[in-house]
């Protein structure tokens, strides 16, 4: 597992994948948050909180994680290597963990800088204002771990075939139906009490919640589940190739 985990982050920063994600990322944060004069914008807002960025960020992932993911099995399957990786003394587990630890790394490269955006509303509130960190912290978390739910899905998307474009359109269908059509079928209010229960299907409610500052470990055991039956799902179709 080490070895392939080596491999993807050197294929992630030696081809310039991670610096080009994380710019992206952090590029149309930005702009969105600071510069683009629409209901965003921090200056309009008038309130020195994040809630902005962290409504954004979810969107931009969508694109930018399985961007990352559908070259992840789908290009060694269609290069011939994936065979290869199964005649080796790596478990299939190992060979999943090592595609996917690298990219929650870039996940982290490009989340990091946005702290930026803490250290500027910082500078601009006054004196007898304060930040709310924890729910920053919450915040923060709460946006890795959708953003490690979208990459075990697209990891699973891409063991599926070998064309990385189904593989990434796949996960983009994916993200969007776990994240946010569950809450959208829950809007409807066609179910009744069983409304609530649908939306706690859905990644969207758990994030909201974290959004809070509320870490309710319900929240933290659903992500890690979902991020847990993805890849258990993906290490299944691998053994099935094998």
């Amino acid at each position: 597992m080490i070895k392939i985990f080596k491999k993807e982050l050197a294929n992630y920063f030696m081809g310039y994948m991670a610096y080009i994600s994380a710019s992206a990322f952090v590029l149309i944060c930005t702009l969105f948050l600071w510069f683009f004069d629409n209901e965003f914008n921090i200056f309009n807002i008038g309130t020195a909180t994040l809630s902005s960025f962290f409504f954004i960020a979810p969107w931009v992932l969508f694109f930018l994680i399985p961007a990352l993911t559908m070259r992840t099995i789908s290009e060694e399957e269609n290069n011939g290597t994936l065979q290869w990786l199964f005649t080796q003394p790596i478990k299939i587990c190992g060979i999943v963990w090592g595609k996917f630890l690298p990219i929650l790394v870039v996940l982290l490269f490009a989340i990091l800088p946005t702290y930026l955006f803490v250290y500027t509303m910082e500078q601009f509130i006054v004196s007898d204002q304060i930040l709310d960190y924890g729910a920053l912290l919450s915040g923060y978390l709460g946006l890795f771990l959708l953003g490690s739910s979208f990459a075990a899905i697209g990891i699973f998307t891409s063991s599926l075939t070998k064309n990385q474009v189904a593989a990434y359109v796949s996960a983009i269908f994916l993200c969007f139906f776990f994240f946010y059509a569950f809450e959208s079928l829950a809007s409807y209010n066609l179910l009744g009490t069983a409304d609530y229960y649908v939306q706690k299907i859905g990644m969207y409610q758990h994030y909201q919640q974290m959004l809070k500052g509320i870490l309710d470990t319900r929240d933290l055991i659903y992500f890690f589940v979902l991020i847990g039956v993805f890849l258990a799902l993906t290490n299944a179709n691998l053994i099935r190739k094998k």
